[in-house]
Protein backbone atom coordinates (compact mmCIF):
# COMPACT_ATOMS: atom_id res chain seq x y z
CA UNK A 1 0.00 0.00 0.00
CA UNK A 2 1.74 3.40 -1.17
CA UNK A 3 0.45 6.42 0.62
CA UNK A 4 0.88 9.70 -1.10
CA UNK A 5 1.60 13.36 0.88
CA UNK A 6 0.00 15.79 -1.99
CA UNK A 7 0.67 19.15 -2.49
CA UNK A 8 -1.34 21.65 -1.20
CA UNK A 9 -2.70 23.76 -4.37
CA UNK A 10 -5.55 25.94 -2.97
CA UNK A 11 -5.58 29.64 -2.57
CA UNK A 12 -4.30 31.29 -0.52
CA UNK A 13 -1.49 28.66 0.42
CA UNK A 14 -1.88 26.17 2.99
CA UNK A 15 1.32 24.98 5.03
CA UNK A 16 -0.48 22.56 6.62
CA UNK A 17 0.34 18.42 5.83
CA UNK A 18 -1.29 14.93 7.36
CA UNK A 19 2.02 13.68 8.62
CA UNK A 20 5.33 15.29 9.26
CA UNK A 21 8.77 13.51 7.99
CA UNK A 22 8.83 11.79 11.79
CA UNK A 23 5.36 10.58 11.87
CA UNK A 24 6.14 9.21 8.17
CA UNK A 25 9.01 7.09 9.98
CA UNK A 26 6.79 5.32 12.18
CA UNK A 27 3.73 4.58 10.47
CA UNK A 28 6.67 2.80 7.96
CA UNK A 29 8.47 1.17 10.97
CA UNK A 30 4.77 0.35 12.96
CA UNK A 31 3.34 -0.95 9.61
CA UNK A 32 5.91 -2.48 7.02
CA UNK A 33 3.79 -2.64 4.49
CA UNK A 34 3.17 0.76 3.87
CA UNK A 35 5.26 2.60 1.49
CA UNK A 36 5.42 6.69 1.72
CA UNK A 37 5.88 8.90 -1.21
CA UNK A 38 6.15 12.84 -0.90
CA UNK A 39 5.11 15.27 -3.63
CA UNK A 40 7.50 17.78 -3.82
CA UNK A 41 5.92 21.37 -2.49
CA UNK A 42 7.20 24.99 -1.82
CA UNK A 43 5.22 25.96 1.06
CA UNK A 44 4.40 22.89 3.10
CA UNK A 45 5.48 24.08 7.01
CA UNK A 46 8.32 20.87 6.77
CA UNK A 47 10.81 21.33 3.57
CA UNK A 48 10.97 18.73 0.66
CA UNK A 49 14.81 18.16 1.99
CA UNK A 50 13.19 17.42 5.45
CA UNK A 51 11.03 14.21 4.13
CA UNK A 52 14.65 12.78 1.74
CA UNK A 53 16.88 13.19 4.72
CA UNK A 54 14.30 11.14 6.58
CA UNK A 55 14.69 8.39 4.06
CA UNK A 56 11.33 9.46 1.87
CA UNK A 57 11.25 9.78 -1.85
CA UNK A 58 10.04 13.44 -2.98
CA UNK A 59 8.49 13.05 -6.56
CA UNK A 60 7.49 15.71 -8.80
CA UNK A 61 4.54 12.99 -9.92
CA UNK A 62 2.73 11.14 -7.33
CA UNK A 63 0.94 8.97 -9.05
CA UNK A 64 1.74 5.82 -8.52
CA UNK A 65 0.22 5.62 -5.18
CA UNK A 66 -3.03 3.95 -4.10
CA UNK A 67 -3.84 6.60 -1.21
CA UNK A 68 -3.51 10.76 -1.46
CA UNK A 69 -3.17 12.12 1.45
CA UNK A 70 -4.33 15.77 1.43
CA UNK A 71 -5.65 18.94 4.31
CA UNK A 72 -7.53 21.18 1.66
CA UNK A 73 -9.84 20.71 -1.42
CA UNK A 74 -7.25 19.97 -4.40
CA UNK A 75 -8.89 21.10 -7.48
CA UNK A 76 -10.61 19.38 -10.26
CA UNK A 77 -7.63 19.45 -12.80
CA UNK A 78 -5.53 18.25 -10.51
CA UNK A 79 -7.26 14.92 -9.09
CA UNK A 80 -6.35 11.69 -10.49
CA UNK A 81 -8.55 9.10 -11.54
CA UNK A 82 -9.23 5.57 -9.47
CA UNK A 83 -7.67 6.84 -6.59
CA UNK A 84 -8.42 6.92 -2.81
CA UNK A 85 -8.36 10.39 -1.47
CA UNK A 86 -8.13 11.78 2.01
CA UNK A 87 -8.74 15.76 2.43
CA UNK A 88 -11.39 18.38 3.90
CA UNK A 89 -13.45 18.53 0.62
CA UNK A 90 -16.69 20.71 2.59
CA UNK A 91 -19.14 18.93 0.40
CA UNK A 92 -21.11 17.08 3.06
CA UNK A 93 -23.38 20.23 4.04
CA UNK A 94 -23.97 20.46 0.32
CA UNK A 95 -21.84 23.42 -0.09
CA UNK A 96 -22.59 25.13 -3.46
CA UNK A 97 -19.38 26.29 -4.39
CA UNK A 98 -17.75 22.84 -3.78
CA UNK A 99 -20.37 20.49 -5.84
CA UNK A 100 -18.14 20.78 -9.28
CA UNK A 101 -15.48 18.65 -6.86
CA UNK A 102 -17.72 15.93 -5.73
CA UNK A 103 -19.31 15.79 -9.10
CA UNK A 104 -15.50 15.06 -10.69
CA UNK A 105 -14.54 12.73 -7.88
CA UNK A 106 -17.31 10.41 -9.17
CA UNK A 107 -16.93 11.13 -12.79
CA UNK A 108 -13.23 9.66 -12.40
CA UNK A 109 -13.87 6.66 -10.00
CA UNK A 110 -12.25 8.37 -6.92
CA UNK A 111 -12.98 6.77 -3.82
CA UNK A 112 -13.41 9.40 -1.29
CA UNK A 113 -12.71 9.86 2.90
CA UNK A 114 -13.38 12.98 4.04
CA UNK A 115 -11.58 13.79 7.40
CA UNK A 116 -14.63 15.62 8.46
CA UNK A 117 -16.29 11.98 8.11
CA UNK A 118 -14.06 9.79 10.30
CA UNK A 119 -15.91 9.13 13.53
CA UNK A 120 -16.01 6.35 15.90
CA UNK A 121 -19.03 4.01 16.32
CA UNK A 122 -20.89 6.77 17.86
CA UNK A 123 -20.40 9.22 15.14
CA UNK A 124 -18.01 10.93 17.18
CA UNK A 125 -15.09 12.50 14.77
CA UNK A 126 -11.70 11.29 15.56
CA UNK A 127 -9.29 13.70 13.22
CA UNK A 128 -9.41 17.45 12.93
CA UNK A 129 -7.76 20.37 13.71
CA UNK A 130 -10.17 21.96 15.85
CA UNK A 131 -7.98 21.86 19.22
CA UNK A 132 -5.42 24.37 17.38
CA UNK A 133 -8.42 26.46 15.55
CA UNK A 134 -9.72 26.48 19.32
CA UNK A 135 -5.92 27.77 20.93
CA UNK A 136 -5.18 30.40 17.69
CA UNK A 137 -8.53 32.02 18.27
CA UNK A 138 -8.92 32.19 21.93
CA UNK A 139 -5.17 33.94 21.07
CA UNK A 140 -6.50 36.31 18.35
CA UNK A 141 -9.40 37.29 20.65
CA UNK A 142 -6.63 38.64 23.70
CA UNK A 143 -4.27 39.84 20.93
CA UNK A 144 -7.29 42.19 19.32
CA UNK A 145 -8.25 43.30 22.73
CA UNK A 146 -5.12 44.62 23.11
CA UNK A 147 -4.80 46.13 19.82
CA UNK A 148 -8.49 47.97 20.25
CA UNK A 149 -7.73 48.93 23.69
CA UNK A 150 -4.10 49.93 23.23
CA UNK A 151 -3.24 47.61 26.55
CA UNK A 152 -0.28 45.51 25.19
CA UNK A 153 0.76 44.26 21.24
CA UNK A 154 0.57 40.81 20.84
CA UNK A 155 2.78 39.88 17.70
CA UNK A 156 0.42 37.57 14.66
CA UNK A 157 0.56 33.63 15.16
CA UNK A 158 1.78 33.31 11.88
CA UNK A 159 5.03 35.09 12.74
CA UNK A 160 5.75 32.72 15.66
CA UNK A 161 7.49 29.81 15.02
CA UNK A 162 5.83 27.50 17.42
CA UNK A 163 3.25 26.74 20.12
CA UNK A 164 6.39 27.16 22.86
CA UNK A 165 6.86 30.86 21.57
CA UNK A 166 3.12 31.69 21.44
CA UNK A 167 3.11 30.95 25.20
CA UNK A 168 5.99 33.05 25.62
CA UNK A 169 4.43 35.78 24.24
CA UNK A 170 1.28 35.60 26.28
CA UNK A 171 3.16 35.54 29.43
CA UNK A 172 4.37 38.88 28.79
CA UNK A 173 0.81 40.63 29.00
CA UNK A 174 -1.66 41.44 31.81
CA UNK A 175 -5.25 40.69 30.82
CA UNK A 176 -7.57 43.61 32.27
CA UNK A 177 -10.30 42.68 34.72
CA UNK A 178 -13.06 41.21 32.85
CA UNK A 179 -15.56 38.40 32.21
CA UNK A 180 -15.30 36.04 29.36
CA UNK A 181 -17.92 32.98 28.37
CA UNK A 182 -16.53 30.26 26.36
CA UNK A 183 -19.17 28.29 24.67
CA UNK A 184 -18.75 24.39 23.79
CA UNK A 185 -17.79 21.25 25.19
CA UNK A 186 -15.38 19.82 22.00
CA UNK A 187 -11.61 19.84 21.37
CA UNK A 188 -12.14 23.66 19.95
CA UNK A 189 -12.92 24.71 23.49
CA UNK A 190 -10.40 22.74 25.21
CA UNK A 191 -7.60 24.75 22.70
CA UNK A 192 -9.25 27.50 23.63
CA UNK A 193 -9.41 27.31 27.15
CA UNK A 194 -5.40 26.21 27.44
CA UNK A 195 -4.57 29.57 26.75
CA UNK A 196 -7.25 30.99 29.46
CA UNK A 197 -5.41 28.73 31.73
CA UNK A 198 -1.93 29.60 30.52
CA UNK A 199 -3.16 33.37 31.13
CA UNK A 200 -3.62 32.03 34.56
CA UNK A 201 -7.68 33.70 34.15
CA UNK A 202 -9.83 31.95 36.91
CA UNK A 203 -12.28 29.74 35.76
CA UNK A 204 -14.98 30.35 37.96
CA UNK A 205 -18.99 28.18 38.46
CA UNK A 206 -21.85 29.54 36.16
CA UNK A 207 -23.54 30.62 39.44
CA UNK A 208 -20.76 32.86 40.40
CA UNK A 209 -20.35 34.01 36.99
CA UNK A 210 -23.65 35.02 36.94
CA UNK A 211 -24.09 36.39 40.17
CA UNK A 212 -20.84 37.76 41.46
CA UNK A 213 -18.41 40.50 40.40
CA UNK A 214 -14.64 40.14 40.77
CA UNK A 215 -11.25 42.01 40.93
CA UNK A 216 -9.60 39.76 38.46
CA UNK A 217 -10.21 38.35 35.03
CA UNK A 218 -12.97 35.32 34.78
CA UNK A 219 -14.25 33.06 32.48
CA UNK A 220 -17.25 30.38 32.82
CA UNK A 221 -17.46 27.20 30.97
CA UNK A 222 -20.77 26.82 28.99
CA UNK A 223 -22.25 23.75 27.17
CA UNK A 224 -25.82 23.35 24.80
CA UNK A 225 -28.10 22.64 28.09
CA UNK A 226 -26.56 26.09 29.50
CA UNK A 227 -27.47 28.32 27.06
CA UNK A 228 -30.69 27.00 25.61
CA UNK A 229 -33.74 26.00 27.97
CA UNK A 230 -37.25 24.82 27.12
CA UNK A 231 -40.28 26.63 25.82
CA UNK A 232 -42.53 25.56 28.08
CA UNK A 233 -39.50 25.47 30.95
CA UNK A 234 -39.36 22.09 31.49
CA UNK A 235 -36.43 20.38 32.31
CA UNK A 236 -33.00 20.54 29.54
CA UNK A 237 -33.35 16.79 27.81
CA UNK A 238 -29.87 16.88 25.63
CA UNK A 239 -30.76 13.74 23.74
CA UNK A 240 -34.09 15.19 22.86
CA UNK A 241 -32.58 18.50 22.06
CA UNK A 242 -29.37 16.77 19.57
CA UNK A 243 -32.45 14.80 18.01
CA UNK A 244 -34.95 17.84 17.72
CA UNK A 245 -34.32 21.46 19.06
CA UNK A 246 -37.76 22.93 18.07
CA UNK A 247 -38.83 22.80 21.69
CA UNK A 248 -36.08 24.82 23.00
CA UNK A 249 -34.71 28.92 22.68
CA UNK A 250 -31.76 30.66 23.37
CA UNK A 251 -30.82 31.62 27.32
CA UNK A 252 -27.73 32.90 26.18
CA UNK A 253 -28.89 36.68 27.00
CA UNK A 254 -27.95 36.10 30.86
CA UNK A 255 -24.52 35.15 29.74
CA UNK A 256 -24.68 38.15 27.14
CA UNK A 257 -25.80 40.61 30.02
CA UNK A 258 -22.32 40.06 32.32
CA UNK A 259 -19.83 39.14 29.95
CA UNK A 260 -17.29 41.57 28.30
CA UNK A 261 -15.84 38.69 25.93
CA UNK A 262 -17.40 36.10 23.87
CA UNK A 263 -15.03 32.84 23.05
CA UNK A 264 -16.89 30.41 20.57
CA UNK A 265 -15.96 26.89 20.25
CA UNK A 266 -19.73 25.14 20.40
CA UNK A 267 -20.40 22.87 17.20
CA UNK A 268 -23.98 24.40 16.03
CA UNK A 269 -26.21 21.77 14.84
CA UNK A 270 -28.56 22.33 12.30
CA UNK A 271 -32.07 24.11 13.45
CA UNK A 272 -30.96 24.75 16.63
CA UNK A 273 -31.58 27.98 18.53
CA UNK A 274 -29.26 31.36 17.40
CA UNK A 275 -27.06 32.11 20.57
CA UNK A 276 -27.98 35.63 19.79
CA UNK A 277 -29.49 37.50 17.24
CA UNK A 278 -29.49 40.80 15.47
CA UNK A 279 -32.34 42.30 18.04
CA UNK A 280 -30.23 40.62 21.00
CA UNK A 281 -27.01 42.84 20.30
CA UNK A 282 -29.07 46.09 20.23
CA UNK A 283 -30.59 44.96 23.58
CA UNK A 284 -29.00 48.25 25.91
CA UNK A 285 -28.40 45.18 28.55
CA UNK A 286 -26.10 43.20 25.97
CA UNK A 287 -22.73 43.87 27.67
CA UNK A 288 -20.61 41.66 24.95
CA UNK A 289 -18.44 44.24 23.32
CA UNK A 290 -15.77 41.16 21.80
CA UNK A 291 -16.47 38.11 20.14
CA UNK A 292 -13.78 35.94 19.21
CA UNK A 293 -15.86 33.84 16.90
CA UNK A 294 -13.89 30.30 16.27
CA UNK A 295 -17.51 28.80 14.99
CA UNK A 296 -17.43 30.94 12.24
CA UNK A 297 -20.87 30.25 11.23
CA UNK A 298 -21.72 33.49 8.66
CA UNK A 299 -25.32 35.27 9.20
CA UNK A 300 -25.74 32.28 11.91
CA UNK A 301 -26.33 31.95 15.63
CA UNK A 302 -23.71 34.55 16.57
CA UNK A 303 -25.35 37.45 15.19
CA UNK A 304 -22.51 40.05 14.59
CA UNK A 305 -20.50 37.20 12.43
CA UNK A 306 -21.48 39.01 9.43
CA UNK A 307 -18.19 37.98 6.77
CA UNK A 308 -15.21 35.72 8.15
CA UNK A 309 -12.36 37.64 8.11
CA UNK A 310 -8.87 36.40 7.23
CA UNK A 311 -5.00 36.24 8.88
CA UNK A 312 -3.88 38.91 7.23
CA UNK A 313 -7.27 41.09 8.54
CA UNK A 314 -8.45 39.38 11.23
CA UNK A 315 -10.44 42.10 12.83
CA UNK A 316 -13.68 44.08 12.24
CA UNK A 317 -16.66 45.89 14.00
CA UNK A 318 -20.34 44.97 14.05
CA UNK A 319 -22.75 48.11 14.20
CA UNK A 320 -25.61 46.31 16.07
CA UNK A 321 -27.54 49.56 15.51
CA UNK A 322 -27.17 49.48 11.49
CA UNK A 323 -26.86 45.95 11.46
CA UNK A 324 -23.53 46.53 9.46
CA UNK A 325 -19.79 46.43 9.90
CA UNK A 326 -17.82 49.07 10.91
CA UNK A 327 -14.23 49.78 11.31
CA UNK A 328 -12.42 48.06 14.99
CA UNK A 329 -13.13 50.32 17.92
CA UNK A 330 -15.76 52.67 16.42
CA UNK A 331 -18.37 53.97 19.41
CA UNK A 332 -21.09 51.23 20.35
CA UNK A 333 -19.65 48.34 18.40
CA UNK A 334 -19.13 44.78 18.73
CA UNK A 335 -15.21 43.53 17.90
CA UNK A 336 -15.21 40.68 15.61
CA UNK A 337 -12.49 38.23 15.24
CA UNK A 338 -13.64 35.45 12.72
CA UNK A 339 -11.06 34.12 11.09
CA UNK A 340 -12.01 30.28 9.08
CA UNK A 341 -8.76 28.95 8.68
CA UNK A 342 -7.08 29.64 12.10
CA UNK A 343 -4.57 26.30 12.15
CA UNK A 344 -3.11 27.98 9.22
CA UNK A 345 -1.42 30.23 12.00
CA UNK A 346 0.43 27.22 13.59
CA UNK A 347 1.23 25.21 10.74
CA UNK A 348 3.87 22.99 12.78
CA UNK A 349 1.82 22.25 15.48
CA UNK A 350 -1.44 21.78 13.67
CA UNK A 351 0.11 19.49 11.95
CA UNK A 352 2.32 17.49 14.00
CA UNK A 353 -1.40 16.93 16.53
CA UNK A 354 -3.34 16.46 13.25
CA UNK A 355 -0.83 13.60 12.33
CA UNK A 356 -1.24 11.51 15.53
CA UNK A 357 -5.02 11.20 14.96
CA UNK A 358 -4.78 9.97 11.86
CA UNK A 359 -2.02 7.68 12.45
CA UNK A 360 -4.04 6.12 15.67
CA UNK A 361 -7.06 6.27 13.90
CA UNK A 362 -6.96 5.70 10.30
CA UNK A 363 -4.10 3.90 8.91
CA UNK A 364 -4.31 0.77 11.16
CA UNK A 365 -7.58 0.00 8.91
CA UNK A 366 -5.41 -0.38 5.78
CA UNK A 367 -3.63 -3.12 7.43
CA UNK A 368 -6.20 -5.03 9.92
CA UNK A 369 -9.33 -5.48 7.27
CA UNK A 370 -10.88 -2.28 8.55
CA UNK A 371 -11.92 -4.34 11.95
CA UNK A 372 -13.75 -0.84 13.52
CA UNK A 373 -15.14 0.28 10.47
CA UNK A 374 -13.36 3.50 10.23
CA UNK A 375 -13.46 3.32 6.56
CA UNK A 376 -16.51 2.18 5.75
CA UNK A 377 -18.49 4.80 7.73
CA UNK A 378 -15.91 7.91 6.12
CA UNK A 379 -15.95 6.78 2.90
CA UNK A 380 -18.11 9.33 0.87
CA UNK A 381 -17.72 7.80 -3.15
CA UNK A 382 -17.05 4.28 -4.64
CA UNK A 383 -14.32 3.45 -6.93
CA UNK A 384 -17.17 3.25 -9.50
CA UNK A 385 -18.65 6.79 -9.08
CA UNK A 386 -21.56 6.23 -7.11
CA UNK A 387 -22.44 7.59 -3.70
CA UNK A 388 -22.16 4.93 -1.31
CA UNK A 389 -25.31 4.43 1.12
CA UNK A 390 -24.00 6.62 4.48
CA UNK A 391 -23.92 9.97 1.70
CA UNK A 392 -26.73 9.16 -1.11
CA UNK A 393 -28.68 12.02 1.04
CA UNK A 394 -26.54 14.36 -1.36
CA UNK A 395 -27.20 13.04 -4.84
CA UNK A 396 -29.75 16.16 -5.44
CA UNK A 397 -26.72 18.33 -4.20
CA UNK A 398 -24.59 16.65 -6.98
CA UNK A 399 -27.35 16.94 -9.27
CA UNK A 400 -27.64 20.22 -8.79
CA UNK A 401 -31.31 20.23 -7.10
CA UNK A 402 -31.23 21.92 -3.25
Amino acid sequence: MTFAIIKERKNPPDRRVVFSPEKCQEVIKEFPDARIIVESSDVRIFPDEAYRNAGFEVLEDVSEADVMLGVKEVPVEALIPNKKYFYFSHTIKKQPYNRKLLKAMLEKNIEMFDHETIVNKSNKRLIGFGYYAGLVGAYNGIRGLGLRDNLYDLPKVENLPDLKAVKAELDKITIPNMKIVLSGTGKVTKGAKRVLDHLKIREVSDEDYLTKEFDEPVYCLIDVSEYNKRKDGGEFNKREFYKDPSGYESDFMKYAKVSDMFISGHFYGNNAPYLFTREDARNPEFKINFVADVSCDIDGPVACTIRASTIADPFYGYDPITESETKLGAPGSIAVMAVDNLPCELPKNASEGFGEMFFEHVIPAFFNNDKDGILKRSQMTTGDGKLTSNFEYLKDYVNGVE
